[in-house]
C-alpha cells in the first residue's frame, strides 16, 4: 500500500512538473528569434509560408533537413534574409534553393568569393542564394529575388554527432535567439510567424534499447513507437493556420505564453492531424502503426494545458521556442566502444567515429570543497535570468553541509554578494538565494573581470571549483580569446559552465573548461531543468576520470580529433573521429586516473570496412577544424598563425563542403555553375549520403559496439537509475521541490478564483 502511494505522488509530482517547470517558473521565449529578417524601417516583410523540419538520428550522429518556403505578397521583387541561431557543433551540409521547380544545391567556396559570386548573380536578376555563419551565434541565408506574388522553396541540412550522458540523449532544435547581439537587435526587426503550417519530425533509431522520450516544453507532440520496437521511435509535432482556427473557433484562447486553455492533448493532436507535413504523411504510411504502440513513460494525456508553437487564426507558429527531445536508455545497459566506418569504394583510407562509453561506475565524492558560482546578469541574460536563480537556488541545495559556496555576479562590473565563504546551511542557502533573487539583470558582460575575480578569491588549502552560468558573449573589457585560456590556466581548479541559450560563445566557454578539466552543459529554456540540474549535481559530486588517454594500435590510424581530451566525468561518453588504413585487428587502450589511482581498459577488435555512412567523413572533418580553431585561439592572433590556420580551415572546409567562418555556400543556375568552373563535389556527396541514408532506413535498426567479443569494461554504463549513482536523494529533493511549487500553484489558483 505505501509502495503504490509513493509511486502514485511521483506521477503526480512528474505531471505537474510538466506544466509547472516552464509556466509557474516564468520561462518564456525571446521575443527576437529565427525568422526572416527587414531592415528597421525598411522594405517590406515577406513571409514564412511554411517551415517543416525533419530529425534523423541513428548510429551515433543527426541528421536535420530544414525545408521552408518564403512567400513575396508584394508587387516586387525583394531579397530574402533568413536568420536561425547556430546548434551546437553542427555542419551544414546542404543549401538548396529552387529554380524553375528543380531543386539546386549549394557549393562551398572561400567566404569573399561566394560573397562575390552571389552580388553578382543578384545583380544580374539570377535566381542565387549563400549560406553564411555569423560569426559564432548564427547563420545568416540570403536568397534573391523572392519574385512577387510568388513563393520560393529552399531547404537546410546539417549534421551533428549524437551523444548520450548519464544514460539520456538530447536533441536541440534552436529557435529562440541568445539575444547577445544589440547591434542587430537594432539594425533588424524579425519576423518569425509561418502563416501556413508548420511540422517537426524525429526519426530516432537507437542501437541500444530506450525506455522512453519527453518533450517537456511541447508535449502535444505524439511519440510512437515504430512497430512496437524499442529501439525505434518516432515523435512528430505540427500545427497549420487551420487547425490555429479551429481551435479558436472551439473557444480555445491563447495565453501570453502561447498556451492554449481548456484543451486536451488528445483534442489537439486531432485538430493538428491536418497540418502533417508532406514527407511526413510519406514516413508514417510507409509504416504499419499500430495505437497499441505508443508508449511514452514521461508523457500524460490528461494535462489540461499545453504549449503549442505560437498560433493564432491568421499564422500557424512562430519560430520562437526551442524544441527539445530527450530519449532515456534502458537501465543495465553494460559500458561499451562503438566504431562507426566508412570507406569510399576503391578508396585506400576510410573514416571512422569511435564512441567510448565507460562503464565503471565513478564514486561519490566524500569531502567538503568549496565552490564559487559565477553568474552573468548582463542585460541579454534578461529572458533567462529566472531560469538561472532557479536553478542556482536548487544547486546550493544540493551541496553538502560541510561544503562552502561564494556567489559573485557580474555585468560591466563584477560585484560578490557573499563577501565570504558562507557554509551551505540550510539557513544560509535560503538568506543567499533571497539575496540572489533581488538582484535583475542590465548592462554589458564583462566574463574576464568576473573570472579573475573568482579565482582571486579561492582557498588553496580546500578544493574548489567555479561555476559559471552565462550566455557567454563577452563584450566588455577583455575579449580575445587567448586572453580567457591564460588565466584558467593560472590557478589548479576545475571550470564548470552552464551555457545558457543559442546565442553564447560556446567555443570560448568550452575551450576553458576543457583546459581546466571541467565541463560544460548547454541549456535551453525549453529543457527540463529539474533535469539539467540532475546531470550537472551528477558530474560534480562524482569522481573523474583524469589524465585520459586513448591508443589504438594494430592499424594505421592518422588525423585522430580531438586531439587531446584531459578529463571524463561521470555519465560522459568520448567520441573521436579519424581516418584509418587496412582492416586488420586493432587493440584499443583507453587509460587515466581516479583520484591517483591508475585506471586501464583495454579491448580488441577488427575495423571493418562500410559504406554505409558516408556522413562521418563531414564529422571527421568539423571535429579537426574545431582543433585548428582552438589551436588558433591558444596561440594568439598574428598574422602567421591566422594565415597558417585560416588556409588549412579553408582547405578542409571546401574538401568536404562545410560551412564556416571562412567558407560559404553559393547556389545559382546550374549553367552559371558550369560557366564559372565550379565543380559539383557537395551536389554528388550529397547523391551519396542521401542514397545511403534510404539504405540503412530501410534495414533493421543494428548495435554497433564493437566490444562484444572481448568488453572493455567490467561493470554497466552509469545512469541516474542505475547503481552507484546516488540519485534517490536528488529524486526525492525533486519531489519535495515539487509538492512545494504544486501548493503554490494551487494557492495562486485559488485566489484567482475568489477561494481564500
Amino acid at each position: 500500500m505505501k509502495s503504490t502511494l509513493i509511486q502514485s505522488f511521483k506521477r503526480a509530482v512528474s505531471r505537474t512538473l510538466k506544466v509547472l517547470t516552464l509556466g509557474a517558473l516564468g520561462l518564456t521565449g525571446t521575443s527576437y528569434a529565427a525568422g526572416l529578417m527587414t531592415p528597421a524601417g525598411g522594405l517590406p516583410e515577406l513571409e514564412i509560408k511554411s517551415h517543416d523540419v525533419l530529425v534523423t538520428i541513428e548510429d551515433g550522429y543527426s541528421v536535420t533537413q530544414v525545408d521552408q518556403v518564403f512567400s513575396n505578397p508584394h508587387g516586387q521583387d525583394l531579397e530574402a534574409t533568413y536568420h536561425f541561431p547556430v546548434p551546437a557543433r553542427a555542419a551544414v551540409s546542404e543549401f538548396t534553393v529552387w529554380i524553375d521547380g528543380k531543386p539546386v544545391i549549394g557549393e562551398v567556396l572561400e567566404k569573399q568569393h561566394a560573397q562575390t559570386i552571389y552580388q553578382a548573380e543578384k545583380a544580374a536578376g539570377r535566381e542565387t542564394g549563400i549560406a553564411t555563419k555569423t560569426k559564432h551565434y548564427n547563420f545568416e541565408i540570403k536568397v534573391s529575388p523572392v519574385r512577387a506574388a510568388q513563393d520560393t522553396r529552399i531547404r537546410l541540412v546539417y549534421l551533428q554527432a549524437a551523444t548520450i550522458d548519464t544514460g539520456i540523449g538530447r536533441y536541440v532544435y534552436p529557435l529562440e535567439d541568445g539575444g547577445t547581439d544589440d547591434q542587430a537587435t537594432d539594425f533588424w526587426t524579425a519576423n518569425n510567424k509561418v502563416r501556413e503550417s508548420f511540422s517537426f519530425t524525429m526519426k530516432l533509431r537507437s542501437g541500444y534499447p530506450v525506455s522512453g522520450l519527453r518533450i517537456p516544453a511541447h508535449p502535444q507532440a505524439t511519440i510512437t513507437q515504430v512497430n512496437g520496437s524499442d529501439q525505434e521511435w518516432l515523435v512528430n509535432l505540427h500545427n497549420n493556420r487551420a487547425a490555429a482556427a479551429a481551435g479558436a473557433a472551439n473557444g480555445l484562447t491563447l495565453n501570453g505564453d502561447d498556451s492554449y486553455k481548456d484543451a486536451s492533448v488528445a483534442d489537439l493532436t486531432d485538430r493538428n492531424s491536418a497540418g502533417t507535413s508532406e514527407f511526413d504523411n510519406s514516413y508514417i504510411k510507409s509504416r504499419d502503426f499500430n495505437s497499441t504502440d505508443f508508449k511514452n513513460k514521461d508523457h500524460d494525456n490528461t494535462l489540461n494545458t499545453v504549449t503549442l508553437p505560437s498560433g493564432t487564426d491568421t499564422h500557424a507558429a512562430s519560430l520562437d521556442k526551442d524544441i527539445v527531445v530527450y530519449w532515456r536508455l534502458a537501465d543495465n545497459l553494460p559500458g561499451s566502444i562503438d566504431l562507426v566506418t566508412h570507406k569510399a569504394e576503391h578508396a585506400d583510407r576510410g573514416t571512422f567515429m569511435l564512441t567510448v562509453t565507460p562503464g565503471d561506475d565513478l564514486g561519490k565524492i566524500t569531502e567538503g570543497r568549496d565552490w564559487v558560482f559565477v553568474l552573468d546578469k548582463s542585460g541579454s541574460m534578461q529572458s533567462k535570468y529566472h531560469t538561472l536563480t532557479d536553478g542556482v537556488q536548487r544547486a546550493l541545495s544540493n551541496l553538502k553541509i560541510d561544503d562552502r559556496f561564494r556567489l559573485i555576479t557580474f555585468n560591466n562590473q563584477a560585484q560578490e554578494l557573499t563577501t565570504n565563504w558562507v557554509y551551505a546551511t540550510q539557513e544560509n542557502i535560503r538568506f543567499w538565494s533571497g539575496k540572489l533573487m533581488t538582484t535583475h539583470p542590465d548592462g554589458g558582460t564583462n566574463l574576464y573581470v568576473a573570472l579573475d575575480t573568482a579565482l582571486k578569491t579561492l582557498d588553496a588549502d580546500r578544493t574548489s571549483g567555479l561555476i559559471l552560468v552565462t550566455d557567454g558573449e563577452a563584450n566588455v573589457g577583455v575579449t580575445e580569446k587567448k586572453s580567457f585560456l591564460n588565466l584558467m590556466q593560472q590557478r589548479d581548479v576545475r571550470l564548470y559552465t552552464t551555457v545558457m541559450g543559442n546565442g553564447s560563445n560556446r567555443t570560448l566557454l568550452e575551450s576553458m573548461t576543457e583546459v581546466s578539466n571541467g565541463f560544460s552543459v548547454n541549456v535551453s529554456n525549453s529543457d527540463d531543468i529539474v533535469g539539467k540540474l540532475i546531470e550537472f549535481t551528477s558530474k560534480v559530486s562524482h569522481e573523474a576520470l583524469h589524465d585520459v588517454k586513448l591508443d589504438i594500435d594494430g592499424v594505421d590510424i592518422t588525423d585522430l580529433t580531438p586531439a587531446v581530451t584531459t578529463s571524463l566525468y561521470r555519465g560522459e561518453q568520448l567520441v573521436v573521429f579519424g581516418h584509418y588504413r587496412g582492416n586488420s585487428e586493432a587493440t584499443v587502450t583507453l587509460s587515466g586516473k581516479v583520484s591517483g589511482e591508475e585506471k586501464l581498459y583495454q579491448t580488441r577488435f577488427v575495423f571493418t570496412d562500410s559504406t554505409a555512412n558516408p556522413e562521418i567523413e563531414r564529422l571527421w572533418a568539423y571535429a579537426k577544424i574545431r582543433d585548428l580553431q582552438n589551436m588558433q585561439a591558444y596561440l594568439g592572433k598574428t598574422d602567421r598563425n591566422n594565415n597558417e590556420y585560416k588556409n588549412a580551415i579553408v582547405d578542409i572546409a571546401i574538401g568536404n563542403s562545410l560551412v564556416t567562418n571562412y567558407t560559404s555556400m553559393v547556389v545559382m543556375r546550374d549553367e552559371q555553375f558550369e560557366a564559372r568552373g565550379i565543380e559539383r563535389k557537395n551536389r554528388d556527396r550529397r547523391q551519396q549520403e542521401t542514397k545511403a541514408a534510404a539504405k540503412r532506413a530501410a534495414a533493421p535498426v543494428t548495435s554497433k559496439r564493437a566490444d562484444t567479443r572481448q568488453p572493455a569494461f567490467k561493470q554497466n554504463r552509469s545512469s541516474y537509475s542505475g547503481s552507484g549513482g546516488g540519485s534517490a536523494s536528488i529524486e526525492w529533493l525533486g519531489l519535495l521541490f515539487a509538492a512545494l511549487v504544486l501548493a503554490a500553484y494551487r494557492s495562486r489558483q485559488n485566489r484567482r478564483s475568489g477561494n481564500r
